[in-house]
């Protein structure tokens, strides 16, 4: 899977650059297809974005199986097999991974953008527009806000997980910790990272959904979890309770991707037993 291209000398995670990078252009209803996973968290948020903003009807998704094997995501009952063949019908010898969420165009025949962290904010800008997730007066903070989340949480417990380096992996769990800490004081007062609804709650959720039930044992991110936060627990519950955050959240799917296909960290490929967390508020 070529996740060892993305480990620095000094056993750091360098997660690869997207390679596609177009804007979406305006929607037209059949000519773009979503690929996702339920087990990705960075393609949940394209489909969490979609569900709240209703543009079923205007993008179509396909969501793969959640096993990645040295060919990658494979896509069930489908034409191609494996999303493998888009990026090589879009790039010929494409050599990077071949990741989810991405956009395909079916009238160009080409992947129109892999770019997770702008997926979401084209479909809020431009093809939904309620509820308002990117509201113009919160844009600075709203950008901030996802800057400090990628940095010190979303990909964090990546770099903890795929560390090959103790001091690599403390630095990163101290971030990672450091900012639930941080959000914990936030979400006392709040019930959500704003005074509404935005992008920024989208991502926080989708790490939030899967800490408990793998980033805290399979990537070592054991200081604390989820669950001891009383606020940011809380507030990840009555998000769950919001149809497009709950329906696209698939702990199945979730525990068989990480614990299976992460061989690296898991060679014996066992999914665990629980944890048994009530996600009802």
């Amino acid at each position: 899977m070529k996740l060892s291209r993305e480990i620095s000398n000094n056993g750091r995670f360098v997660r690869q650059p997207n390679r596609f990078t177009d804007r979406l252009g305006p929607p037209e209803p059949g000519r773009y297809r979503l690929y996702a996973s339920y087990a990705c968290p960075w393609a949940q948020r394209v489909l969490i974005v979609r569900a709240l903003l209703g543009l079923e009807d205007l993008l179509d998704v396909t969501i793969v199986d959640p096993i990645r094997d040295e060919k990658g995501w494979r896509i069930p009952d489908g034409d191609p097999e494996y999303l493998s063949e888009l990026y090589h019908a879009t790039e010929p010898g494409y050599t990077g991974r071949y990741t989810v969420p991405c956009v395909w165009d079916t009238t160009d025949k080409r992947i129109v953008t892999n770019d997770f962290p702008q997926i979401t904010l084209d479909l809020e800008m431009s093809w939904g527009t309620s509820p308002n997730l990117y509201p113009e007066r919160l844009r600075p903070d709203i950008d901030i806000m996802n800057d400090r989340l990628y940095h010190g949480l979303n990909n964090a417990v990546y770099e903890a997980g795929f560390a090959r380096d103790q001091q690599a992996y403390e630095e990163a769990v101290a971030r990672v910790f450091s900012t639930l800490d941080s959000l914990e004081v936030r979400l006392a007062e709040s019930d959500y990272l704003f005074d509404t609804l935005t992008d920024s709650d989208v991502r926080l959720y989708t790490t939030l959904a899967r800490f408990d039930a793998v980033y805290y044992a399979h990537f070592k991110c054991s200081v604390r979890r989820l669950s001891d936060y009383p606020a940011l627990w809380a507030y990840a519950r009555r998000l769950y309770a919001i149809p497009a955050f709950r329906e696209t959240t698939d702990f199945d799917h979730i525990k068989r991707h990480y614990y299976i296909t992460q061989t690296n960290i898991n060679p014996t490929g066992i999914v665990p037993v629980g944890p048994e967390i009530d996600w009802s508020l």
